[in-house]
């Protein structure tokens, strides 16, 4: 009797344990990912302030890495293996210099066939431009940058036709628009090209609206939003208030992006809202569609479901596999920048309508203190994989799976 007693203990416990590893499986699992942080991250070393990542071969040996921009810390840079497993670098790539970093731009600066980093500051306004050595280790050059301020996103594009890639900031007070000479040295030419206004700049994204052959940019702003129109030759005009409907409430902006939401061949917009330090701002993100002119309707209460997210990472990404722009958002609820949260996904119709589908695409353990999404193949499949950046949490790694 008392054995038989202890072999059914023993099978309790053995179904027991198995069935927890079903529920930690689903809980990492879904039919389209695989959620890979314990495996293929440094743990404990990204732990930190990650603000956002800036993914690149920037070793230059055929597979991504990561650098992201640590707040208030040195910099991490994460070299892939070349099947998506990281080993932190480091120390021995990067120089350590403690910053409030807040957003990274790679490029190939001083054309040497080799990609660089521009990395810019917040709260110590400095600026940090690393040259690459050809070898995926990286010297301080930041005395070419010839601004600072208090600055909270960075823009690398070629702004006047040289094929030498040129430099905007966005900043708390005027924005800055930097030339390149070819040789990575920098000039400024804000005044001329961009024009004299003061704003709390979140973030700027370039994209032609106006469908005229050119980038315009886009200004996500702390109070109203732009759109600045290219006059073909990198020169801007502050067209906001013809082309974008206002609200009459606040409207705190974190993020800009835009998608050809209804395959209409032109690319709409998403406002990624907060409210962090705009009395009254609110938090529900807004969809604009652009007429094919680059002017914008508000299409937020028609074509996506209402939320109350506090939404400081935006992207539009096919995540489901279907060929259309789905929206992913990455959210922070808590008391100031505390408390984690669940990541949220809007799925697209086809035609620009979105509905909520979080829980049958992405695992349970994807949330955080979402600040930047990464869409990408890391582990060198054919398949786009996520990397999020979660400020004071957990950063997470997500490997897809293609379609099930």
């Amino acid at each position: 009797m008392k054995r038989v007693l202890l072999i059914c203990l023993a099978l309790g416990i053995i179904n027991i344990s198995c069935s927890q590893q079903k529920n930690d499986e689903k809980a990492e699992n879904t039919p389209l990912y695989k959620d890979v942080t314990r495996t293929h991250l440094p743990f404990e070393d990204l732990q930190l302030l990650s603000m956002d990542a800036g993914i690149a071969d920037l070793d230059q040996d055929g597979d991504m890495d990561i650098l992201i921009a640590n707040e208030h810390r040195p910099n991490i840079l994460l070299i892939n293996d070349g099947k998506g497993k990281f080993t932190n670098e480091s120390t021995s790539r990067i120089p350590q210099i403690a910053h409030d970093s807040e957003d990274i731009g790679i490029a190939d600066f001083d054309l040497d066939g080799d990609p660089d980093i521009i990395v810019v500051s917040e709260d110590d306004k400095t600026n940090e431009l690393y040259l690459n050595n050809g070898d995926g280790t990286f010297i301080d050059a930041g005395e070419r940058i010839p601004v600072d301020g208090t600055s909270n996103s960075v823009v690398i594009i070629d702004v006047n036709n040289d094929k030498a890639m040129d430099i905007i900031i966005g900043n708390n007070g005027q924005n800055n628009l930097l030339i390149n000479d070819g040789k990575g040295q920098f000039k400024d030419e804000t005044n001329d090209r961009l024009g004299i206004f003061k704003d709390v700049t979140q973030d700027i994204t370039p994209a032609d609206v106006d469908n005229d052959g050119d980038f315009d940019l886009l200004i996500g702003n702390e109070d109203a939003n732009r759109i600045l129109i290219n006059d073909g030759n990198g020169y801007f005009e502050d067209q906001s208030s013809s082309r974008i409907p206002y609200r009459e409430e606040p409207e705190e902006t974190r993020e800009v992006v835009l998608a050809d939401i209804d395959n209409d061949g032109d690319l709409d917009i998403l406002f990624g809202n907060v409210q962090a330090f705009v009395e009254n701002a609110l938090r529900q993100n807004r969809l604009l569609l652009n007429d094919g002119k680059g002017f914008f309707s508000d299409i937020t209460n028609t074509n996506i479901p209402a939320d109350n997210n506090r939404c400081f990472g935006l992207a539009f990404l096919d995540i489901d596999n279907d060929g259309d722009a789905d929206i992913m958002t990455g959210n922070t609820n808590g008391a100031r920048f505390e408390g984690d949260t669940q990541f949220s996904l809007y799925l697209n119709n086809g035609e620009g309508n979105f509905t909520e589908d979080t829980g049958n695409i992405l695992p349970e353990s994807v949330s955080g203190r979402g600040f930047d999404i990464d869409f990408i193949d890391l582990n060198g499949d054919g398949i786009k994989d996520l990397f999020l950046s979660n400020r004071g949490s957990q950063d997470l790694l997500l490997f897809g799976k293609g379609n099930p």
